[in-house]
């Protein structure tokens, strides 16, 4: 399979066929990180590929994926019931699709869109979908919650990382500030059980930007002799070679929360959002009625 293709309209229809494949792989389900690193490990993805970015900083490759998913829902492949994890269908198990399937799947969809939504020409429609996550555009969600934490001043962006470590089980949580912390920003204390507790160190990027093997690799260094783990909260993305030396094993781990997991913390604890009902429209429900 190629990976590039001419200039970058709708790319994501070469992954509707891989992104079946993965999950059938992974036993019919798994989450988006794990689908996409399936898919990254079948097709042996560079890591050059994998690392580029949106212009919200966010992983081109993960929004493409997580595109395809949603096409493979409103095609009845997937199952859109589960938030966080992608679950084939019985239709999905038994499909099988080329890149000609995927464009064409694509296509009809596209179409269905254009009816429903005058206001968007097709361009619009691919642009929108090249740049945005899914979620944001269905949810209408603006400003998204990472345009907002990359909004945030450096010193608010560390001060909401603390408040969110406490609201996930973390205690005696502090941010050290300062320029001379060695690139430490702050430590909590995570109780693993009534016998067992770690202190962890953190540190906080907020920005677009990917987060390089070598900072990871500095934020180890400064890390070292002063707790047990480390965690590297960022709205941006980590490059492959960065999440190669967070695991690399005989060095103290160092735990990646990239700008898609952030919001997911976020989520799960409704920090800064707010929970809404929303009925989604089944477009599979009324696709022969547009014929």
């Amino acid at each position: 399979m190629t990976i590039a293709t001419k200039g970058r309209k709708a790319e994501f229809t070469k992954w509707f066929g891989p992104l079946l494949d993965a999950l059938r792989t992974l036993g019919g389900s798994g989450k988006p990180k794990e689908a996409c690193e399936q898919i990254a490990k079948s097709l042996k993805l560079p890591d050059s590929f994998l690392e580029e970015t949106l212009e919200s900083g966010g992983s081109r490759f993960q929004n493409q994926v997580a595109w395809a998913r949603q096409y493979l829902v409103w095609e009845g492949l997937l199952d859109a019931s589960k938030k966080g994890v992608w679950t084939i269908t019985s239709k999905g198990q038994s499909t099988q699709l080329t890149e000609k399937d995927g464009h064409d799947i694509f296509i009809k969809w596209v179409k269905i869109h254009q009816a429903t939504r005058k206001d968007k020409s097709k361009n619009e429609i691919i642009k929108e979908q090249e740049q945005e996550d899914p979620d944001n555009i269905e949810l209408g969600l603006t400003p998204s919650l990472i345009e907002v934490l990359q909004s945030v001043s450096p010193k608010g962006f560390e001060n909401i990382c603390k408040r969110l470590l406490r609201e996930h089980g973390f205690e005696n949580v502090n941010v050290t500030g300062g320029s001379h912390d060695g690139g430490i920003d702050g430590y909590g204390t995570l109780e693993l059980n009534p016998f067992v507790s770690i202190k962890v160190l953190f540190q906080c990027k907020r920005y677009k930007g990917t987060v390089s093997r070598a900072q990871v690799g500095d934020f180890r260094n400064a890390m070292i002799g002063r707790a047990e783990k480390g965690m590297i909260l960022t709205t941006g993305t980590f490059s492959e070679d960065a999440k190669r030396e967070a695991a690399r094993d005989g060095a103290p781990p160092i735990e990646l929360i990239d700008g898609r997991k952030l919001v997911e913390l976020f989520e799960l604890v409704q920090l800064g959002v707010k929970p809404k009902t929303v009925y989604e429209v089944d477009l599979q429900f009324f696709e022969p009625f547009m014929k």
